[in-house]
């Protein structure tokens, strides 16, 4: 039976001491000794600080994103040694707002602003590999606009971007790994994907794992969801057949509501 992991996603919150607060609340809250995995992923300049407050906690760490080349001449990008080195074991790859793909139309975010993010199914890939070499376990995202679902595209854009950000893996290398289905257009809008909708597109992502790497990595793989899971639907979301988790945003910035979505979980 595969362990259910919640994972808190922080994105570009938190300065170093409130970021030690949270952390320390959330050990106070014992999430860590719960039946579910429970990671947190806090930015970059929070990392050592989060590490040292969940030191003995049972609560992971992870990044929310790396650069698939071990060092060099890439100003403003951090390797897979340097997330090691900060007491990391696990990253988001593939993010939908490092895609460039929000939920929420951002002011002045025109198609060149977009362009910054710039992450594509080939960096996701290159990444992921990257991640795996380097000895984390990465979660990989995949998810459909609201365009792309009303088009009725949403079934052949995730399994797109599965089959293109795994190529090249092995099977025991996708086993050992962890997937999150996140409709963008349920991403920090308020919306939620229905529990039977969101256990349908999960189902396709473990299928399309299937074909690509054989049933038993499809049946090993985690697969979590994302957008907009808080206190009063996690418990819906989490007991369905396909669902291994959550990937949390918003609510894991509050310790109490964190907790209550870790106690959904029926592990």
């Amino acid at each position: 039976m595969r362990r259910q992991v919640i994972a808190g996603n922080w994105k570009m919150n938190e300065l170093i001491g409130e970021a030690r607060e949270l952390c320390a609340a959330l050990v106070e809250a014992g999430v860590g000794r719960s039946a579910p995995e429970v990671l947190v992923f806090p930015p970059y300049t929070a990392l050592c600080a989060a590490r040292e407050a969940l030191a003995g906690s049972g609560i992971g760490l992870g990044a929310q994103d790396l650069f698939w080349r071990p060092s060099g001449a890439y100003t403003g990008q951090v390797s897979a040694a340097m997330l090691k080195d900060a007491g990391c074991t696990y990253v988001i790859v593939g993010h939908s707002e490092a895609r460039g793909r929000f939920g929420v139309p951002e002011e002045g975010f025109t198609e060149e602003v977009l362009a910054h993010f710039g992450e594509s199914d080939r960096t996701v890939n290159l990444k992921a590999k990257a991640a795996i070499a380097g000895g984390l376990v990465p979660i990989v995202c995949c998810g459909e606009l609201l365009s792309e679902r009303r088009d009725g595209r949403a079934d052949a854009v995730v399994r797109l971007q599965i089959e293109r950000g795994l190529e090249g893996l092995t099977a025991e290398q996708v086993a050992g790994m962890i997937l999150a289905y996140e409709p963008v257009w349920a991403i920090g809008t308020g919306e939620v994907c229905s529990s039977e909708e969101a256990t349908r597109i999960c189902g396709i992502l473990r299928e399309t794992t299937a074909r690509q790497f054989g049933p038993r990595a499809a049946e090993a793989v985690r697969i979590l969801y994302g957008g907009s899971v808080k206190p009063d639907n996690a418990a819906e979301l989490l007991r369905q057949e396909q669902i291994d988790g959550a990937l949390v945003g918003g609510a894991s910035l509050k310790a109490a509501d964190f907790a209550a979505i870790v106690r959904a979980s029926p592990g």
